[in-house]
């Protein structure tokens, strides 16, 4: 198949009504067995643009999205929905690999492997509706705030078939596995529900997700990632003495993060463990630090002092910033850590009076956005310049002070 320009994978069909969905595609393979073609059946793999399967039905799929883009269905993502947008926003480059793709249903396929490009008969979702509904929130973000698509691809299976009660079979068998996500893993074994009770201690309304099936409002994985950001250089394991860390991994990497967490916490309540004493207290900070680390993210997250700076990657509603994509609040998150001190009452970020926001936003995030990260936040997320430049201002600002 890979050696012809053109190809039809048909089945033996019942039906003579038939509708056409054009598929881009990157890549495309038939893997039918022998068995496969016994049973009338054909299997097709292969990669797309994570576009090419916003308009496709889910008429078959065992459930429908339980996200919607506008908002209709439920406004609170889950934490697969926020994993899902996490990655295409932060790593879509990354995405055909993280993301366990989707399968579709079809009775015929016609590829023209010169032009890449497909059309599938009959075509329906039947594993990956939440990953459609969540690529297409992605998109339609873009649109609004005029960010440029980020190349992305999605795996996908194709299910060449008649017969509806496999389709239905195999519907539920994919909807149903159980996947145990490494959020449900820490928060089975415990490991989260110190960090939410340090977090209600002043936020008594705050719920963290402890599984990814759960629907609370905050997003463990990320405030971890805030966490940790916030951490100051006496605290970062592994350091040269005048080294900044690289927190690049903190705005990209919510595994990482967790791993992370989840490695210190069972340092911190280990006696034996040879880096017991340091993530005794690294452990501290994370809980002492936990419930500023929330304030912080979501006053960053609407912060108004980014009106007047003609940044377009900023959401508003008028006059009015509704959103700010993480690539920035990062670094800044990050720089906030040189003013890390521990207290009677514990750690606190304490920013000096002379270090505002509104200096750091037009005279220190503004440029770094439109010069290393060329306007970019993806790219300002991760470029460790961006980092530094704004961590070493802070520090000279405290050395000052």
């Amino acid at each position: 198949m890979n050696n012809n320009k053109a190809m039809s994978i048909a089945v033996a069909q019942s039906s003579s009504s038939q509708n056409v969905t054009n598929f881009p595609f990157e890549t495309l393979r038939n893997i039918s067995t022998k068995l496969d073609e016994k049973l009338n059946r054909k299997l097709v793999v292969g990669q797309a643009p994570v576009t090419s399967i916003l308009g496709m039905s889910i008429e078959k799929n065992v459930r429908d999205s339980l996200f919607e883009a506008d908002g209709k269905k439920r406004k609170i993502l889950s934490a697969v929905h926020r994993a899902i947008l996490g990655t295409l926003e932060n790593r879509p480059e990354d995405f055909n690999v993280l993301n366990g793709g989707v399968k579709i249903t079809a009775s015929k396929l016609d590829s023209d492997e010169a032009n890449k490009k497909a059309r599938i008969y009959d075509a329906s979702i039947i594993n990956g509706a939440q990953t459609q509904s969540i690529i297409n929130k992605w998109v339609k973000d873009c649109e609004e705030n005029e960010i440029p698509l980020s190349e992305a691809f999605i795996p996908f299976t194709i299910l060449i078939t008649e017969n509806e009660n496999l389709v239905t079979d195999v519907a539920i068998s994919s909807n149903f596995q159980n996947h145990i996500r490494d959020i449900s893993i820490a928060g089975r074994q415990g490991k989260l529900d110190e960090l939410e009770t340090a977090v209600r201690a002043k936020h008594p309304h705050v719920n963290l997700q402890k599984s990814e099936t759960d629907y609370a409002e905050e997003d463990t994985r990320r405030l971890i990632q805030v966490i940790i950001a916030l951490t100051p250089i006496e605290l970062w394991p592994n350091l040269n003495s005048g080294e900044i860390p690289n927190k690049t991994f903190t705005y990209s990497q919510q595994s990482k993060c967790l791993t992370e967490f989840c490695k210190v916490f069972d340092s911190a309540k280990d006696e034996s463990s040879p880096s017991h004493t340091h993530d005794k207290k690294l452990y501290q900070f994370y809980l002492d630090i936990a419930p500023q680390a929330y304030e912080l993210y979501h006053k960053w997250k609407k912060h108004q002092g980014f009106i007047g700076t003609g940044l377009k990657s900023i959401k508003r509603k008028g006059r009015t910033v509704e959103d700010v994509p993480d690539g920035i609040i990062f670094p800044v998150l990050a720089c906030l850590s040189a003013f890390a001190v521990k207290t009677s009452a514990g750690w606190k970020i304490k920013q000096p009076s002379s270090f505002t926001d509104a200096d750091l936003i037009h005279k220190r995030v503004k440029p770094a956005y439109i010069g290393w990260a060329s306007s970019n936040p993806q790219t300002m997320g991760k470029t460790r310049a961006c980092y530094e430049h704004l961590y070493d201002i802070a520090r000279i600002y405290k050395e000052l002070t």
